[in-house]
């Protein structure tokens, strides 16, 4: 999957450095957020969503350290205070907190901000750096709705005239069907988990 999202051709018409690979962390589906980071390859980012775990804080520093000591990002999940306060490289917002994207980066200029959308109209509304678009590829995530695809989510893509990520059942073998969407990265949950295997190299 690293491989793959380090090959879409919209990568090289960035204006911002943004990760190739976003690492979705998740209580139930990925109970050991540390232990993916630690093999996610270098230019990746974890974006950690605590949904109000006691630990967050400490949670979020562990990370942070990984992040340092691997060349990854940190992204903390609708929390812009937790990240203030771990010196996060920047926040994901969900959709409905989207409109908090460009006050967040004028305040913050030097953090990567994203965020959820859902529907065509979310992601043009966005003022993130780049917009994750769900669910690309049929998932086992029980909120996952009915799957876009790889030809409507290029057609997405296109339509919403911005960088965007896709999230949803993505892994190591579907995520060569993106390879022609127009993404500037790709994004996962329990994708980049795989019993045995080294995400470094994917």
């Amino acid at each position: 999957m690293q491989r793959t999202a380090r090959l879409l051709a919209a990568r090289r018409r960035l204006r911002k450095a943004l990760p190739a690979l976003l690492f979705f962390t998740d209580p139930v589906r990925t109970p050991d957020p540390e232990a993916v980071a630690r093999r996610l390859a270098a230019g990746s980012a974890i974006v950690y969503r605590a949904f109000g775990a006691p630990d967050a804080e400490a949670r979020a520093r562990r990370l942070k350290a990984i992040a340092r000591s691997r060349g990854l990002t940190l992204l903390i999940g609708q929390d812009w205070g937790l990240a203030h306060r771990v010196g996060a490289d920047g926040v994901h917002l969900p959709e409905r907190l989207a409109h908090r994207a460009g006050p967040l980066k004028r305040a913050n200029p030097g953090w990567i901000v994203t965020s959820a959308a859902h529907s065509l109209a979310a992601a043009r509304r966005s003022g993130a750096d780049a917009v994750v678009l769900s669910v690309a590829l049929p998932s086992r995530s029980t909120s996952a709705a009915g799957a876009l695809g790889p030809i409507r989510l290029a057609i997405r893509v296109r339509a919403a005239g911005r960088a965007a990520y896709a999230l949803g059942g993505i892994n190591d073998k579907t995520a060569r069907r993106l390879r022609d969407s127009g993404l500037i990265g790709l994004a996962a949950v329990e994708g980049l988990a795989p019993v045995g295997a080294d995400l470094i190299g994917m």
